[in-house]
């Protein structure tokens, strides 16, 4: 099952989001807590489209 656009950009968003959190925290966070953001990061990167975007402002046609 393929994620919406939405989708993707809400999990690329968390995972962005959790990685600043964790990198931010140098005294707080864990070498774990890290390998979990950077596993994040990468996972959230390999949900994004494959395809070859457009030319910026091309209509999709049906």
């Amino acid at each position: 099952m393929s994620m919406t656009p939405e989708e993707r950009i809400a999990n690329m968003t968390k995972a962005i989001n959790q990685a600043i959190k964790v990198m931010g925290d140098r005294f707080g966070s864990t070498e774990e807590d890290v390998a979990r953001a950077i596993q994040g990061l990468k996972a959230s990167m390999q949900t994004a489209p494959q395809e070859k975007p457009g030319p910026v402002g091309a209509a999709t046609q049906a």
